[in-house]
């Protein structure tokens, strides 16, 4: 999905869902050729672009992942519009994300990637269906 220069709010939401969805088939991919660190930053990316797909549908933008991750805790999460569970599994996220390219011997795990690939598929799913909800209204 090609991003027109100047798009709409609508736009930009849709291409970060749609971007999130690609590192999603990617992680994918990867778990499959065994590739379980490249596996686990891949999920975190899609982790990371469904969150600023609801940030971008409140105007919102941030330079750095915490304050991206944070505020998507505070308004989101801590608020119960998305599970509470989401809080701790997206600090998970980029904790091994962060482990898995920098940590010279770290060793990543099938079922590690498997979980942080459920977490990406799951918050997926529920970002698109938030956001299409709300610029429905």
């Amino acid at each position: 999905m090609e991003l027109p220069e100047k798009g709409t709010v609508k736009d930009l939401v849709l291409y970060r869902i749609e971007t999130a969805k690609s590192d999603l088939r990617t992680a994918n991919m990867l778990l499959m050729q065994k590739e379980y660190r490249a596996a686990n930053n891949r999920a975190y990316y899609a982790i990371f672009h469904a969150i600023t797909a609801i940030h971008a549908l409140d105007g919102n933008a941030y330079k750095r992942h915490k304050e991206v991750l944070a505020k998507f805790n505070k308004d989101y999460v801590r608020t119960e519009i998305f599970p509470k569970s989401f809080g701790r599994k997206i600090i998970e996220a980029e904790d091994i994300r962060h482990a898995s390219d920098y940590d010279d011997f770290y060793i990543a795990t099938r079922e590690e990637a498997q979980e942080q690939i459920g977490t990406a598929e799951e918050l997926i799913l529920l970002v698109e269906k938030y956001c299409l909800r709300r610029m429905n209204e």
